[in-house]
């Protein structure tokens, strides 16, 4: 039997992942064949040239989806590039990510969202869908092209001005308005610019010890405020990027209450650090790796929006990736950009501020980060619940594993992980892609 022979039998008789605990429930195996889930149950067998993977002790969940990467392709290819951030992804167990628009050029047209989405399919290791920015060059004066990039071949329906605010609230209303005739939704980055001006850090004693220009918790919370009053005048959808503060989830919570259509979405390092670190990490004050937009907050807001994610409130989990280059962040603080990476131990965050402190179970976690995302994002394909006939999107965790983060074996081009040292639980051993493994043994395949 040549080669080729081999391949076309190996892909007829499939996959079985032998023994995986499903959603963290009892083992199973699950039966892949040409992309789709085949088959779920005890003892499956599949023809002679299958291939298995065995998957004792391992949690399956569906395909990981972020709604808030930073691919900085094009323009910034010394931070991270398409191909370099999805190989990132799926080793963090992410078969889509949500790439942002704030590249050089900005993804205002047509042309760009699908130049972002055409290296997304030749990279391969995950679904790559663009966000079209809001305005024209993200300045908040015009809206950009919403409806060129929604019937572009890129089909875009988030759209986010994501590192700057639409601050102007007759613009955020005619770009609500706007999106509601293909199902589109704005993203809003809610920190109100002139309350924020040359602001460093969460302003609170911290930022008051340490002589940095505080970043009040009023500056996202008003306009998180404006934005679900406008989003329920006209009936359209908002989806509020990176929630920080408990005021913010009190104001969504209350939104929600009124059956408005508000969405929202926590980060990873949102859910575990604290502002505290400015002052007192292992490697001392003034650490550029904990400089984030919005700012680390503190205990307080940490532990509410745990329990806005658990309680429903926060509908899911988004990385807000962000790649740097060494010399970007490695620098005086006031200098240094903003921003962490995060694809690459998410997972692990998640289970050590949700799952070890009893918020969620496995199941939860996949809502919040599989079925919510994608459900958000209008993903078609993408976080369906592992079930025959559904696109065989997998993610095989090891809960049990830990171990200490060293960003030097990372795919991501960038380092500037604030985990670095600190020991984390769990990790990601496979990731199938429709069936095809882009993880295998917790290394690219």
């Amino acid at each position: 039997m040549n080669d080729r022979t081999q391949t076309s039998a190996a892909a007829r008789d499939g996959l079985v992942i032998r023994g995986a605990r499903l959603l963290g429930g009892e083992p199973v195996d699950i039966l892949v064949r040409d992309g789709v889930v085949a088959g779920i149950g005890q003892g499956l067998s599949a023809g002679e040239n299958a291939e298995t993977v065995e998957a004792a002790g391992l949690v399956a969940l569906p395909g990981l989806v972020d709604l808030h990467t930073h691919l900085r392709e094009p323009g910034r290819e010394d931070a991270e590039t398409v191909a370099t951030g999805t190989r990132a992804a799926a080793l963090g167990g992410y078969t889509a990510v949500h790439a942002m628009a704030n590249t050089e050029p900005v993804a205002d047209t047509a042309g760009v969202v699908e130049q972002v989405w055409r290296l997304g399919q030749e990279a391969g290791r995950c679904d790559v869908q663009p966000v079209g920015a809001v305005t024209v060059g993200l300045a908040g004066e015009n809206l950009a092209e919403l409806g060129a990039m929604a019937d572009s071949a890129a089909r875009v329906r988030v759209f986010s001005d994501d590192g700057k605010c639409v601050s102007d609230a007759v613009l955020m209303r005619r770009a609500l308005e706007y999106v509601k005739a293909f199902d589109g939704v704005i993203a809003q980055h809610a920190q109100e610019p002139r309350l924020t001006a040359g602001a460093q850090m969460n302003e609170g004693a911290v930022s008051g010890r340490l002589g940095l220009t505080g970043w009040p918790a009023v500056a996202e919370e008003a306009i998180i405020a404006r934005d679900c009053l406008l989003a329920a005048h006209v009936g359209s959808r908002l989806h509020v990027c990176h929630v920080s503060t408990a005021g913010s989830v009190e104001i969504i919570r209350w939104a929600k209450s009124k059956g408005w259509d508000v969405t929202a979405e926590v980060t990873p390092h949102h859910l575990l650090l604290t502002d505290d670190l400015v002052e007192d990490s292992p490697v001392g004050s003034y650490n550029p790796i904990y400089k984030v937009n919005p700012p680390l907050r503190t205990r307080a807001d940490v532990q509410a929006l745990r329990e806005a994610l658990a309680d429903g409130t926060i509908d899911c989990v988004a990385t807000d990736h962000a790649p740097h280059p060494v010399e970007d962040k490695e620098t005086e603080w006031a200098a240094a950009a903003m921003g962490m990476i995060g694809l690459e131990t998410a997972l692990s965050v998640v289970q050590e501020a949700m799952v070890e402190t009893g918020l969620l179970d496995w199941a939860g976690v996949a809502e919040r980060m599989s079925y919510a995302p994608a459900r958000i994002g209008r993903l078609q394909g993408h976080g369906r619940p592992i079930e025959v006939g559904a696109p065989a999107n997998i993610t095989l965790y090891d809960p049990a594993v830990r171990a200490e983060v060293d960003p030097a074996g990372y795919a991501s081009k960038s380092r500037n992980t604030p985990y670095e040292g600190r020991t984390l639980p769990g990790r990601v051993m496979a990731t199938f892609l429709r069936g095809r493994p882009t993880v295998l043994d917790g290394k690219l395949a």
